[in-house]
């Protein structure tokens, strides 16, 4: 999808791809336990179809962290341990595999600079996305002028969580599952902290990963793959 002039963004699915059961078929995730190959293939294939160059495709090694990183290439075999990246070169893409957690993009069209996060509910607690934006405004970028895309992910009436875990969440966060029990709404929670830092365009996949098929879900089949949140600026 075009998410702004210049500025793409693409969701997977697992659709396709090289990897047998219980990671079939596009898993993008390569610490998963699926055979290397396979997930090599997918990713390569995957950046294909999307006009990209696989070798200048960006993947990072998520810790639920608060970390954000400027990149003009890749990182190579050993990415470091950071959950957003962001630039403003044409045809690098960026990538953010999730199976549960919000995959964020964020772009400012006018300064042409376009990120992504890694933002679970950790994440989220510690605040990589405002975090993201503020590396972005360090650039150039401007708030008032970002779009930003919060992709699937567990939704709040799924998300079960211990009642203490749901009282140390921040109010716009917490939810409650279809049985009364407590819960997290995680995009709801991204959604207030892009608003908070000045992103009024916040758009939504509002695909629950638990509920979609289409999807992988950790929380759903525990062992599984991982789909991508691809983002990246037109020539």
């Amino acid at each position: 999808m075009l998410l702004a002039e210049g500025v793409h963004a693409v969701v997977t699915d697992r659709e396709g791809g090289a990897s047998a059961p219980p990671y079939d078929g596009r898993n993008l995730g390569g610490a998963v336990g699926d055979d290397p190959g396979s997930v090599l293939t997918n990713r390569r294939d995957t950046a294909a179809e999307l006009g990209l160059d696989p070798d200048r495709v960006v993947y990072m090694r998520q810790v639920h962290s608060a970390d954000v990183a400027y990149v003009s290439e890749p990182f190579g075999a050993e990415p470091p341990a950071l959950d957003a990246v962001f630039t403003d070169l044409p045809g690098v893409g960026l990538a953010v595999l999730v199976a549960d957690c919000v995959p964020v993009v964020v772009a400012d069209p006018v300064a042409r600079l376009v990120g992504v996060a890694h933002s679970g509910r950790e994440g989220t607690f510690k605040g990589v996305v405002p975090a993201l934006v503020e590396a972005m405004a360090g650039h150039g970028a401007q708030p008032g002028r970002m779009v930003a895309l919060a992709g699937p992910s567990a939704c709040g009436r799924c998300y079960e969580v211990s009642p203490e875990l749901s009282e140390s969440a921040p109010p716009e966060m917490r939810s409650t599952t279809r049985l009364g029990t407590p819960a997290l709404d995680v995009r709801a929670g991204v959604a207030a902290q892009l608003r908070a830092a000045g992103v009024q365009d916040v758009r939504h996949d509002e695909r629950c990963t638990i509920e979609s098929p289409e999807l992988f879900s950790y929380r759903r089949d525990r062992v599984t793959g991982r789909f991508a949140a691809y983002a990246w600026l037109a020539p």
